[in-house]
C-alpha cells in the first residue's frame, strides 16, 4: 500500500502524522507500506521511518544524473535522502507537466540505476474509456514505459493502474473494471517477459481508494495493493486501508 501525499503536508505535519501512524501498525502485517511525501518532507520522514517497516518514496525524479536543471531532483539525491521507492508517470505529471511515455521510460532507468523501486503509473482519461480505448491506451503506456528494459529490471518494478477519471473525483472504477485492466496489464507482461515476471510484478490500483471500498477492490485476483491519495493523508484512514485484510496482501 503506497501513500501519495501529492502537494500536502509540511515537515512538521509529516512528523505529526508518523508519530500517530507508526505505533499503530500491527506486528506481522503482511503488506508492504510506502509513504511518498513532498520533497521537502523527506528528511523528516526518513528520520522517523528509519528502522520501521514503512518504506520511504518520492513522487518524481529527473532522468538526468546531474546538471543545470533548476528545481529538479536526481535519483542519486533521492537515494541519499533515504528513499527506496519513487512514483513515476503519475497522471498529474503526464497531464499537467507534459510527461511522455518516452520520458517515463528514461525516468524508470534513472531510478533503477540508483537502486530505487519505480512505481510506474498508467491509466486512461474519461473520454478514452467512453470510446473503448482503455486497453489500447494502457498497453501503449506499459510498453512505452518498459521499452528496452531487460527482464531482470522489469521484475524490480511496481505498476499502478490509475484511471484518470477516478483520481480525486470521488469516482472509483468498479472491481470488475479494475480487474479487467489489471489482468490486461499482466497479460502484456506475460507476452513481453514471460509468466514468472508477469506473476511476480505487483500491480496496484489507484483512484479514489478509501476505507469503504478497499476490501471490495482487493478481492480481485490481479489487484495486489493500492496507490492511495487523499485517504492516506489522515493516519486513521490510511491505517484502515493497510489493515483491511493483511492475509489477502501476502506476497505472491
Amino acid at each position: 500500500m503506497a501513500a501519495n501525499w501529492k502537494m500536502y503536508k509540511t515537515p512538521r505535519e509529516t512528523e505529526e502524522f508518523l508519530r500517530v501512524f507508526l505505533p499503530q501498525i500491527p506486528s506481522g502485517l503482511a503488506c508492504d507500506i510506502v509513504i511518498c511525501p513532498p520533497f521537502v518532507d523527506l528528511p523528516a520522514a526518513a528520520a522517523l521511518l528509519s528502522g520501521s517497516p514503512v518504506g520511504l518514496g518520492a513522487q518524481n525524479l529527473n532522468e538526468n544524473a546531474e546538471g543545470a536543471y533548476t528545481g529538479e531532483i536526481s535519483g542519486a539525491m533521492l537515494a541519499a535522502a533515504g528513499c527506496r521507492f519513487v512514483v513515476i508517470g503519475h497522471s498529474e505529471r503526464r497531464q499537467l507537466f507534459g510527461e511522455t511515455d518516452d520520458r517515463v521510460n528514461k525516468k524508470i532507468q534513472a531510478a533503477l540505476k540508483n537502486g530505487l523501486t519505480p512505481i510506474v503509473c498508467v491509466g486512461e482519461t474519461l473520454s478514452e474509456r467512453e470510446s473503448n480505448q482503455t486497453i489500447k491506451v494502457v498497453e501503449r503506456q506499459v510498453k512505452g514505459a518498459l521499452e528496452n528494459l531487460p527482464s531482470a529490471e522489469v521484475s524490480r518494478l511496481i505498476l499502478a493502474y490509475e484511471p484518470i477519471w477516478a483520481i480525486g473525483t470521488g469516482k472509483t472504477a468498479t472491481p470488475a473494471q479494475a480487474q479487467e485492466v489489471h489482468l490486461a496489464i499482466r497479460d502484456i507482461l506475460k507476452d513481453q517477459y514471460g509468466s514468472l515476471i508477469s506473476l511476480g510484478v505487483r500491480i496496484l490500483y489507484g483512484g479514489s481508494i478509501k476505507p469503504e471500498n478497499i476490501s471490495e477492490l482487493m478481492q480481485c485476483e490481479d489487484i495486489d495493493g493500492g496507490l492511495v491519495g487523499g485517504a492516506s493523508l489522515k493516519p486513521e484512514s490510511f491505517l484502515s486501508i493497510v489493515n483491511f485484510d493483511s492475509k489477502r496482501l501476502a506476497p505472491r
